[in-house]
């Protein structure tokens, strides 16, 4: 049994677009029809790479349009994720609010520490006036 482009989507479940890119990556051999130059690809060869679906797994039409249970999950999923991402906004923003604080508290400790210190530099040792080794010779 050979399929078409669109009848291997349908069979394993997954997009033309990913079939095609397999056939290009040279992952699935497929021929083209003489007559038409659509992709024929056997059976075998494509359950080879893609599992076929079973009967219970949910099949998207072969217009790629999801049915309205997958998509009711998708816009729960899609909520979901937006809840988390809103919610991992809020934490940045916090997280920055707590490090300005941190940064000013150590900018203020920082200038006590200043204060509280000498900052002035240090006068220069002064030269002590060198010992002759032979005392006889001065000078």
């Amino acid at each position: 049994m050979r399929y078409s482009l669109a009848q291997a989507a349908g069979a394993t479940g997954r997009s033309r677009s990913t079939i095609l890119r397999s056939i290009k990556a040279g992952r699935l051999s497929a021929d083209r029809d003489a007559l038409t130059q659509a992709w024929m690809i056997d059976a075998a060869e494509l359950h080879r790479l893609y599992p076929a679906l079973s009967d219970d797994e949910p099949r998207t039409p072969v217009d790629g349009q999801p049915r309205t249970s997958e998509l009711t999950e998708l816009r729960t999923r899609l909520e979901a994720a937006d809840l988390r991402f809103a919610d991992a906004q809020d934490q940045i923003v916090d997280l920055r609010r707590r490090l300005d604080t941190a940064t000013q508290q150590l900018s203020d400790a920082l200038q006590q520490v200043r204060l509280l210190t000498d900052q002035r530099q240090a006068a220069p040792a002064q030269t002590v006036a060198r010992r002759r080794w032979w005392p006889w010779r001065r000078g």
